[in-house]
């Protein structure tokens, strides 16, 4: 039963949970809020959703880079190159990000009875971003069950999970990783060097894949 939506960015999780749920979404929803890759991130989120024939929305945010600080929203020089963790990291993080969009998802929902929210946040994001954290899972589901009518659930189902093991997930699902945009700088190929592309690099050499991406270096 196609009872979901999922905020789906275009991005190697995001689409491995758009296929891996793809009988039960109805809906994809993704949202330009003026990170350097978005515009990188969105045209594949929309190929996927158009050769799964799932509907496909796309939702303005161009408030952000106005009233919030990111390295995200800032250009591709603001990006640090290096390890994907916390003290690198920690200067691409929108404040509050998950929150807002998971909100505007869950309203966008209600008002199609759909009952559910997929978003695919894993286990790597959890130092780095606060609202990807299990706990904050929990707490906004709560708060959208509590504050709809039809109980809109949200559900990240690969909170728990490693990178590597959404791209075996994936490679058995049949996904074409080269279809997915992860870098941070958002240019015409990934960089290869800064903290995402790393963490992509590692997730196939982890999985025992081929890696599909073309990078700069």
């Amino acid at each position: 039963m196609k009872d979901s939506a999922i905020i789906v960015s275009g991005g190697m999780d995001s689409i491995t949970l758009l296929y891996d749920k793809q009988d039960e979404i109805a809906l994809g929803i993704s949202f330009n809020y003026g990170s350097n890759h978005n515009k990188k991130e969105i045209a594949f989120a929309q190929l996927h959703c158009g050769r799964l024939g799932i509907k496909h929305i796309v939702i303005d945010l161009g408030f952000m880079p106005k009233y919030m600080k990111s390295s995200l929203m800032e250009g591709a020089g603001a990006i640090p190159d290096g390890n994907y963790d916390d003290e690198n990291m920690k200067s691409t993080v929108v404040p509050f990000r998950n929150g807002i969009m998971l909100s505007i998802a869950v309203g966008i929902a209600e008002s199609h009875n759909l009952k559910r929210v997929l978003i695919a946040n894993h286990g790597g994001d959890h130092a780095i971003y606060p609202d990807c954290r299990p706990e904050f899972i929990a707490a906004i589901n709560k708060a959208a069950q509590a504050g709809t009518y039809i109980g809109v659930a949200v559900e990240a189902p690969y909170t728990l999970w490693r990178k590597q093991d959404i791209a075996l997930r994936g490679h058995e699902l049949g996904v074409n990783y080269a279809e997915t945009w992860s870098c941070y700088k958002g240019r015409e190929k990934h960089c290869g060097t800064c903290g995402t592309c790393r963490e992509r690099k590692e997730a196939f050499l982890l999985a025992g894949l081929e890696d599909p991406t073309e990078y700069e270096q």
